[in-house]
């Protein structure tokens, strides 16, 4: 069979997407709706939507919200259970409908691959369909709950890694009027970073707002809100001196060139969050961003969420690992990876007043991961 070079190409990175998660892991031999299960080979696969109730309302450049709708999966085989969470986000075109539909068409998979081949079967799961990666990401995090609960080891222990080396995580402060953000500031006391969204008229006000109460350091996310190289240019210098020390997607992720021309004229590092979404992107993002940020519900979950470290970490890139509006489950699964990189942004629980689950412990903004297999959560599905 004759292949041309990009046929050839696509297909050697295919392989060596599926040979570098099995080297990362080794190897071991309804109603639709509100919920949903269906026994496929020996597995039960089960979906609920859970409304979310933020404390404040969220807003951020691109919109506001004061609650979200997630899909929560769950797994059964062997009477052990794996927990999963999909937090959909409009920017990805995904809904909590789309959402379920997505696991709906993924669930004949838990019938040709058993769980414990979690690399070919999260594979097969990221191929289902156009991008709804939340979903995907549900499925993969519960599909690794359920392997690790099985091995009777918390999940990070089952990676190899050392849960002391959780980073710190930041605190995030959406956009609102001056009152609120000063309190929200004052609620924020036990964290000892914080997070300020940005990205529309109001920018200098956060800032001075946020500046008049704290003196702590500052991570600053535009969620691509400024569309012209030139402002973001001097919103970045401008930053500069207010102790901020990276910005997160100043401008739109297909601005590509923009970006690159911003990253000659800035010393601030540049973080990419919309514009990556798995490894292959980020060869290329390179060019233009001194760090990425890795969400679970971008990536489709953990396995790919790992591959994607190790690229950034071999183009010499920083790594930040940030979340949706998430509960306790998707927020847990990304800290159990969160040794390996150099920030984190997990606050997607602390910010809903009705978390569902719950393990994890907080101190001095730290997430404390427990001993107890899996994800370490207990909770009502």
């Amino acid at each position: 069979m004759n292949l041309t070079r990009k046929e050839f190409l696509k297909k050697s990175g295919n392989s060596l997407l599926l040979l570098t998660a099995a080297s990362l892991f080794g190897s071991c031999s309804n109603n639709r709706g509100n919920a949903g299960k269906q026994k496929t080979g020996g597995t039960m696969v089960h979906y609920k939507i859970k409304k979310l109730n933020l404390k404040h309302t969220w807003t951020i450049a691109r919109n506001s919200a004061d609650y979200k709708n997630n899909v929560f999966v769950r797994i059964e085989k062997d009477g052990v259970f794996g927990i999963g969470e999909a937090a959909p986000n409009i920017r990805y075109n995904e809904t909590p409908e789309s959402t379920v539909d997505t696991i709906e068409k993924a669930k004949p998979l838990f019938q040709t691959y058993p769980l414990w081949h979690f690399v070919e079967l999260g594979d097969a799961i990221r191929n289902v369909g156009e991008e709804q990666t939340a979903a995907k990401a549900a499925l993969d995090i519960a599909i690794m709950d359920w392997v690790s609960k099985k091995m009777g080891v918390p999940l990070f222990q089952y990676l190899g890694l050392d849960k002391s080396k959780v980073p710190v995580t930041s605190f995030s402060i959406g956009i609102d009027t001056p009152e609120v953000v000063r309190q929200k500031i004052i609620e924020a006391e036990p964290y000892p970073i914080l997070k300020i969204k940005v990205g529309k008229d109001n920018d200098e006000e956060m800032l001075d707002t946020v500046r008049s109460v704290t003196d702590k350091p500052l991570r600053v996310d535009a969620n691509e809100g400024w569309t012209r190289k030139e402002e973001a240019l001097e919103k970045i210098k401008w930053l500069a001196t207010q102790g901020v020390e990276f910005i997160e997607q100043p401008m739109p992720a297909s601005m590509f060139e923009d970006i690159k021309w911003l990253r000659e004229r800035v010393e601030m590092p540049i973080i990419a969050d919309e514009a990556v979404k798995r490894a292959a992107d980020i060869p290329k993002l390179a060019e233009a961003y001194d760090g990425i940020n890795i969400k679970l519900m971008k990536s489709a979950g953990i396995q790919e969420a790992l591959r994607m470290i190790y690229m950034a970490r071999a183009l010499g890139m920083k790594i930040m690992l940030g979340c949706m509006i998430e509960s306790s489950v998707a927020i847990a699964a990304a800290a159990h990876i969160s040794p390996l990189v150099d920030w984190v942004d997990l606050d997607g629980n602390l910010l809903i007043s009705n978390d569902p689950f719950h393990g994890l412990s907080l101190k001095n903004g730290k997430i404390g991961l427990n001993d107890q297999p899996g994800l370490g959560l207990e909770g009502e599905f």
